[in-house]
Formats: structure tokens, sequence, C-alpha cells
């Protein structure tokens, strides 16, 4: 043992049993708004929740294995994702380094010092005469400092710090999400576009075999030349509508290329002759989102850290404690430098404390309870967002529905008025200005049809995501993994 070391004992098992306190508020979560019951779920088909909802993969819901596959191609390629794993294994660091704090620092010193001190006398002669003693001194140290945390400032930087981290996974995890319900949103419009392309596709054809039946009819001379011409106009018609659809299929295509990590020119999808169907969705109660939703969550653990801050400028108050040891060898010559002659220690306490700074702590804590303030307002308004845009798309997707069954009775119906008037005009009762104005109205209620279908999957993505898309806040105790490869 150093000697003379036992009052210095003394003062560390006091200053030990003083840092069992942390001042500052200890975190409680805030009070938000919320009902039993999201107002537009009445009349909800009850599902039990999908395995592949409960598992975060709730892209599987639609059943579509290019879909499955263009997911996790995002999950370990997307740009974006890998710029916000980064910031959270930055958030990570800080918790390592917030940690480090607890332990004492220790450091060593090997060093050789050469100086050198002149003195002469100048006179009136021009060979003035000067002198000088030049000295060496070797050192060999090794020095010990413990910061104790008497008051909690480093408990309560940690918790902070901790709070970021599970704050930054959070946000991690939003993105992932946001992404994930972009790429799929996408991949479901191209793919009704698709169908859009069939539908068009076949009007065109039937719309050929019309204008040849009306050419054959003038040829023979049972129609005028307007006929002809009017069936013309509506098949290139059709014709240009269908090659719209092209850029709008390129620029989807595009999109999910980008989502993926890939260049767009090197990304082709092929078209099958599907569309993905439209999964039943279970919805839970409001208060589950708190849990479910990491936009939420990372809200929430914003005002955990913003909480923790508060206790950490509230520290600045009270001295603070600094253990040091050190101890080593000192010699003016080298022989014989590790010698017990030349050996040297010291060790004590220092309290340092701030007597007057004009203001500056009291400022500081308060900045911290505003910036609390803030983030539980913030935290507030994220939570009635969230439970606004799972009534939206409840209601949206209850409004498409039963738009959908109205849609649907009005296809039928002009599907059986166009049957009735072809027939009517091949017995030459009616005009082909009669077939023009039903044959377009059948299309236009088809591709209402279609565009209702995608309206729907639409917002059953909105409603997945807005839900949480089957993410837990459990998953802020693990560490987020993406499958990218570094680069150094």
């Amino acid at each position: 043992m150093i000697p003379h070391a036992k009052p210095y004992l003394t003062t560390l098992a006091l200053a030990l049993a003083l840092s069992a306190c942390a001042v500052g508020p200890d975190y409680q979560r805030p009070e938000v708004a919320s009902s039993a019951a999201f107002r537009q779920v009445e009349g909800w088909k009850a599902t039990a929740p999908a395995d592949a909802l409960i598992g975060g993969e709730w892209w599987k819901l639609y059943g579509d294995e290019e879909l499955n596959r263009l997911v996790e191609r995002l999950n370990a390629s997307n740009q974006n994702l890998a710029s916000a794993e980064a910031q959270y294994r930055q958030a990570k660091a800080l918790v390592r380094g917030a940690r480090a704090s607890f332990f004492p620092s220790l450091g060593a010193d090997v060093g050789v010092t050469r100086s050198g001190q002149g003195s002469g006398s100048i006179g009136n002669d021009s060979n003035a005469s000067a002198a000088s003693s030049v000295s060496k001194s070797y050192n060999a140290s090794l020095g010990v400092s413990w910061e104790l945390d008497l008051w909690g400032r480093l408990r309560r930087q940690l918790e902070g710090d901790s709070a970021s981290l599970e704050a930054s996974a959070a946000d991690l995890a939003a993105a992932r999400l946001s992404l994930q319900a972009e790429l799929v949103q996408n991949y479901l419009q191209l793919r009704v576009l698709d169908e859009q392309k069939r539908l068009l596709d076949a009007t065109v054809k039937a719309y050929q075999r019309s204008l040849k039946l009306t050419e054959n009819q003038y040829k023979a001379g049972i129609v005028p030349k307007s006929d002809v011409t009017q069936a013309r106009t509506q098949l290139k018609s059709t014709e240009a509508q269908a090659i719209d659809l092209e850029y709008q299929r390129a620029q989807l295509e595009h999109a999910i290329a980008v989502l993926i990590g890939v260049p767009p020119a090197e990304f082709r999808l092929a078209e099958v002759e599907r569309v993905p169907e439209l999964p039943e969705v279970p919805v839970s109660v409001p208060s589950a989102l708190l849990e479910r939703r990491p936009d939420i969550a990372a809200a929430e653990r914003r005002v955990m850290a913003a909480n923790a801050s508060i206790g950490v400028e509230r520290a600045a108050y009270f001295p603070d404690l600094t253990l040091s040891a050190s101890g080593g060898y000192r010699s003016g010559a080298l022989d014989n430098w590790i010698s017990t002659p030349n050996r040297f220690w010291s060790i004590g306490p220092a309290f340092a404390m701030t007597l007057f700074d004009g203001g500056i702590i009291r400022s500081r804590v308060e900045q911290a309870e505003a910036n609390y303030d803030q983030t539980v307002a913030s935290y507030r308004q994220t939570v009635l967002e969230g439970f606004r845009e799972v009534e939206d798309y409840l209601i949206q997707l209850k409004v498409y529905e039963r738009e959908a069954e109205v849609q649907q009775e009005a296809l039928e119906a002009a599907r059986e008025s166009l049957r009735l008037i072809e027939n009517q005009y091949k017995a030459g009762h009616v005009d082909y200005n009669s077939v023009v104005s039903v044959q377009t109205s059948a299309l236009a209620n088809e591709r209402s049809l279609l565009s209702l279908r995608g309206n729907r999957l639409l917002a059953s993505v909105q409603l997945i995501a807005a839900l949480g898309g089957g993410w837990d806040a459990s998953q802020l105790q693990e560490e987020p993994q993406m499958q990218v490869s570094e680069k150094r």
C-alpha cells in the first residue's frame, strides 16, 4: 500500500456512498390523449394477427414472391437506409463513450528532458565571455485519474445517451418502414398498370375488329363513311392511352430500381398476369400504437433524453471530486534511473466547484427544462398524428370498398348495354355513334374499377405503415442490422 493512503481511502468510501444519489427528475412517460378504440374501426373485418405482421415482414401479406425479393434487396442495399444505420452507429459510439466515463483513466509517461540556462558578462571588451549549463532529466511514470459520479451527472449523461441511442434505433426502423412502404406502393401501382395495359390491349383488339366490320359494311354500302372514321378515331385514341401507360410504368420501375440500390438502366421488372390481392389487416387499439410505431417510440425516447439532460445541467451546481494518483522514477542520470532512491509518488482527492458564473448554470438548466417541454409537446403531437393517420386510412379503405361495389355494378350494366347496342348496330337499328358512346362508357368503367383496386391496395399499405408495420418497441433493445458491406 502507498504510504499515508488511509485518509484517502476514507474519502473514497464517503464518495462512493454519496454517489448513490443522482440529481434531476426521474423519467416518467408523459400522458397523452387517447381513446379506447379507433372511431372508424367499426365494421372492420376482425382477423387474427398474421404471422408476417407480427414478425415485421408485413409485405408478405400480399403473397407476391417478386415483391418479397425486392423488399429484401431494399433492406440490404438502399443507400438512405445505410445512412440511417450509420447514424445509429454514431449514437451507439456515444453510449460507449458515456460508459467509459465511469472508469478511471490510466496514463503512462516516459521521456528525456534536456534543458539549459545561460549566464555571462558583457563588458567594453569585444571578446565578452559567456557560459552555460546544460542538464538532462529522465522520467518514467504512471498516472491514474478517476472522477467520482457524486451527483449522478455521468449517470444522467449515460441515461440520456442511451435514450438517444434508442431514438436513433427507432429512427432507423421508421426510415426502413417508410422505404419499404414506398417500394410496396410502387410495386402495386406497377402491377395495376400492367393490368390496365392488358385491358387496353384487349380493347384495342376489339376495336380493330369493329373497324374491320365497319369498313366491310361501308364497302357494301350499308353504313356511311363517317362510321369508319369514328371507329378509326376510337381505335387510335385507345392505342394512345396504352402507349401513355408505358411512360408511367417506366417511372415506377425506375423508382423501384433506386430504392433497391441499382441504376435504373440495369433493372427490368417483367410483366406478370396477376395483381396481388387485398389483404385483411388486423387493427389494434390506439394504446398499442405507442409501442408499434417507430416514429412515436423515437419521439418518446427523445423526451427521456431531454429529461436526463436536466439532471446533467443541475449537477453543475455541485462540486466534482476527482481522485488521482501517480508514481514513477525521475533521475538526472541514465545509470540507475530505475532505482528506489529515484522513486516518487503522489495521491490525493481534488474538489472543483464553480463559485460564481453570472447565472450560466441556471441558464443551462432552464434551457434543458424548456427543451424537455418542447420534446413532450412534439411527442404528444406525434401520437395525435399517428391516431389521425390510422383513422384516415380506415375510413379511406371503407369508402373505397363501398365505392368498388357500386362501380362493379356500374361495370356490369355497361357491359350489358354494350352487348345490346352492338347487336342493334349489326341489325342496322342504330348508328355507329351510339356504339362508340357505349363502348367509351364501358372502357371508362373498366378502368375506374381497376383504379379503385389500385387505390385500395395503396391504402392498405398506408394503413399497415400507420399501424407500425408489425414493428415493436421491444426491438429497440436489439441492435439493428444492415446487410450492406462496409467499405473502409
